[in-house]
């Protein structure tokens, strides 16, 4: 598969391109970014693993082919052995071959941007506030894990714990790789605090995962957008501050509101709800829809209703089911205080394999 011509010619241009992004990061030049130089180290980082698999891929088809010339020999132990070697050599070439093949899938652009995730309590009432606000603590575990900074944008608070909605942007290595296949309705299965005969409840929460859009991606022309400002308020509708810094943003061509009243600076909150704008926005662009934004989110996340879920919750059982992959764990503690590796991967994998299924077509 990976020994014919025009693969091999495909080789050849790969080590050509590392060859020269070797030079270049050996020969930093003085005008360029940081950030470019970072993106050059990343991708002669790639393609050397990418190449390395190759090389072993063709290094064990020599080897195969060594092997089988010994099939010839009169000695039936040697043939024997050779027998084995071919079995061992051609099973470890189609794991490599595997290997390969899910490196050369297109690399979709948004993996390494920092993320906008978006939590909001959807059918449940109290109880889909408080789950929410799980919600973040659990994504906020795994940001810590590894090593990436959280920072709040916007929230809704619902009671001590809870919240109505909260968004937050995550930044650090490859973020939106980790976490883009966290889109959906998030079903838990519990018995309320307020519960007196002990029955379990079904509420659901919504996440969005949107790719964070910097000003050249996504530039919003001043009379494309109406600011408003008003004073914050908490929760019951009391006021929180004495001043206007609570800010609302309206995206006049698509009717988008995004408020942010957390910060105590009325700059800070535009430059935030500016921050969430772009990552709806580019998010709308990147799905290729001419649809209102409002349309597109709900293809997103779905309603929030009960039925419709990507992932349940049970705490009865301590159990965590993934639909999408069917995968069960029984070890919900650990899972909402961020361990959520597996299911990333799981759910990563399978996202993968329906790639390569597809002839590695997005």
């Amino acid at each position: 598969m990976f020994e014919e011509p025009a693969q091999l010619e495909q080789l050849r241009k790969l080590e050509e391109t590392f060859a020269s992004l070797e030079t270049e990061i050996a020969n930093p030049s003085a005008s360029r970014s940081s950030r470019e130089y970072s993106l050059a180290a990343r991708k002669r980082h790639e393609i050397g693993k990418l190449l390395e698999v190759w090389r072993l891929i063709l290094k064990k088809s020599e080897e195969i082919v060594g092997a089988k010339e010994l099939l010839a020999d009169p000695s039936p132990e040697m043939r024997s052995m050779a027998q084995e070697d071919i079995d061992s050599l051609t099973s470890a070439k189609a794991q490599l071959e595997e290997e390969l093949s899910i490196l050369l899938l297109p690399k979709d652009p948004n993996d390494d941007k920092n993320t906008v995730v978006e939590i909001r309590a959807g059918t449940g009432g109290e109880e889909a506030a408080l789950f929410a606000g799980d919600l973040f603590r659990m994504y906020s575990r795994f940001a810590e894990r590894k090593r990436w900074k959280v920072e709040l944008l916007s929230t809704s608070p619902a009671g001590e714990s809870g919240f109505k909605e909260v968004i937050f942007i995550v930044e650090g290595d490859r973020v939106y790789s980790h976490l883009k296949h966290e889109s959906g309705v998030h079903r838990v299965q519990r018995i309320p605090t307020t519960e007196s005969q002990g029955r379990v409840h079904t509420s659901a929460v919504t996440v969005a995962v949107l790719p964070e859009a910097e000003e050249v991606e996504i530039f919003i022309k001043p009379e494309e957008i109406k600011v408003d400002v008003y004073r914050s308020s908490g929760p019951g509708g009391q006021s929180v501050n004495t001043t206007d810094s609570a800010v609302r943003v309206t995206h006049l061509p698509t009717g988008l509101v995004v408020t942010c009243q957390d910060e105590k600076s009325q700059l800070k909150n535009k430059n935030k709800a500016l921050l969430v704008l772009r990552a709806r926005l580019l998010s709308l662009k990147n799905s290729e829809q001419q649809k209102k934004i409002s349309e597109e989110r709900r293809e997103m996340v779905g309603t929030g209703d009960r039925s419709e879920r990507i992932r349940t919750y049970n705490y009865p059982q301590g159990r965590m089911t993934d639909h999408r992959v069917n995968l069960t764990l029984y070890r919900l503690s650990s899972i909402l205080d961020g361990e959520i590796d597996e299911v990333i991967a799981k759910v990563g994998g399978f996202f993968q394999a329906q790639l390569l299924a597809q002839g590695g077509a997005h």
